[in-house]
């Protein structure tokens, strides 16, 4: 197959980052935004073009996709991104696992239903119990935030609606407007329920994607979990994702860890993830981040944190290269006291280096991410953390102890000094020998 161009190619409207047309016009926003990056497999919105205000088309500044998109509907571009989105996609997609496709007798009765272009067919905020397979047509997905509507993503044929709300009970987290008129399988909540017994190799893929569902780089709606509000996305990682919320009874900011769907699968990664609140609940330290609150619902877990407005020591070297005299001393007197603390109280970290000590505004440092974390006399089952902080003895399969920890934290402040590690290998197998 062909590479798939994104719409300054397939225009050839020079208004990409360096094209021919930036200085008349400037970079076209569709080109620019990395918020969309990956819709439809395209470049920002190089592939979702249509969704973005301010684009520059047929010699003509377009406006808001409200504004824009019954011309949009005309574009040979939109006609064939719609196109590639579909079947040529169709094994990657839930529509395999559908009649006539598959021979799955718990899905061999899905009722039809017609919506037409231009009609809002899910309304962000209400109860559902239906999720929706698209057999044709393609729509687009709207956060509604702060009476702004913001466009987020786009799904064609053979992709699944509301699966989210579906999964997790909770009320729909964004509109849902037709662009072409569309034919929808509909999967009631009663079916849903019958999948992981009936089979777990669907309810699996069922869960995979609404892990992915969950992880936008665009604005997302609020999610309610108890007394607390999660507003942004603002971390994200193998198994979980941050999120900045506030405390609705006091408006305290916090940080929401939560373990993403697919992982809760595992009971050892749960395990793990509780283990985690349960350790850093019991540490009351200046340089160790605070745990409020645990919460399990919507088929995952929640650990409620204290919101850190700042950025790691990672973070400080990709933009500052090395940390100043003064300043790293500061650090590092500051962790060392964590780890101490955290050692008399019987834990250990286990996963020390650059990426897991915040730095506050007001210049605070902080252990975070005690995910790996364990008691002095635990045994490890399993090798895992950054590869380049972690003791000789550790990789050779010994147990962790605080002279590992120790030897974490002088490789994280060796780095700290020169601005790169001492051992430069990046593939770990290499980096074990």
């Amino acid at each position: 197959m062909n590479r798939r161009l994104n719409c300054w190619e397939y225009h050839g409207c020079g208004r990409e980052p360096g094209g021919k047309n930036i200085k008349r016009h400037g970079v076209c926003p569709a080109a620019a935004d990395i918020t969309f990056d990956g819709i439809n497999s395209g470049k920002c919105a190089g592939r979702f073009c249509w969704a973005v205000a301010g684009t520059f088309c047929e010699g003509e500044c377009q406006g808001s996709y409200v504004e824009k998109l019954s011309s949009c509907r005309e574009c040979d571009f939109f006609n064939t991104v719609l196109a590639e989105e579909g079947t040529l996609n169709l094994r990657t997609k839930f529509l395999r696992f559908v009649p006539p496709y598959t021979r799955h007798a718990i899905l061999n009765k899905l009722e039809l239903k017609t919506v037409s272009a231009g009609q809002r067919f899910i309304i962000q905020g209400e109860a559902s119990d239906e999720a929706y397979i698209i057999r044709r047509g393609s729509c687009i997905l709207v956060v509604e935030k702060d009476n702004v509507m913001h466009p987020v993503d786009h799904r064609g044929e053979g992709d699944i609606l509301n699966m989210s709300a579906l999964f997790t009970g909770e009320p729909v987290n964004c509109h849902i407007e037709a662009e072409t008129d569309m034919e929808l399988w509909i999967l009631p909540r009663s079916l849903f329920e019958k999948i992981p017994e009936k089979d777990p190799a669907l309810f699996s893929f069922l869960t995979e994607i609404v892990a992915d569902r969950f992880d936008s780089k665009r604005p997302i709606s609020d999610r309610t979990i108890g007394r607390y509000v999660a507003t942004d996305i603002i971390g994200r990682g193998g198994y979980s994702i941050v999120y900045k919320g506030k405390n609705k009874t006091n408006d305290q900011l916090v940080a929401i860890k939560m373990m993403r769907h697919d992982m809760v699968m595992d009971s050892q990664f749960l395990k793990n993830f509780r283990n985690e609140a349960r350790i850093v609940a019991g540490l009351t330290h200046e340089n160790i981040i605070k745990v409020f609150d645990i919460r399990e619902r919507f088929q995952t877990a929640f650990i409620i944190m204290e919101y850190l407005d700042g950025v790691s020591i990672a973070k400080k070297l990709k933009t500052d290269k090395k940390i100043a005299p003064k300043q790293l001393v500061h650090y590092l007197l500051k962790v060392s006291r964590a780890i101490e603390y955290a050692y008399e109280k019987g834990v250990l970290h286990k996963d020390i280096c650059p990426e897991n000590l915040m730095v506050t505004t007001k210049d605070k440092v902080k252990l975070v991410d005690f995910g790996l974390a364990g008691f002095i006399h635990d045994d490890d089952d399993h090798l895992d953390g950054a590869f380049l902080y972690l003791a000789p003895e550790v990789l050779d399969g010994e147990v962790s102890t605080i002279l590992s920890e120790i030897y974490s934290l002088g490789i994280t402040a060796f780095e700290m000094v020169t601005g790169k590690t001492p051992y430069p290998e990046s593939d770990s197998a290499l980096f074990m020998k």
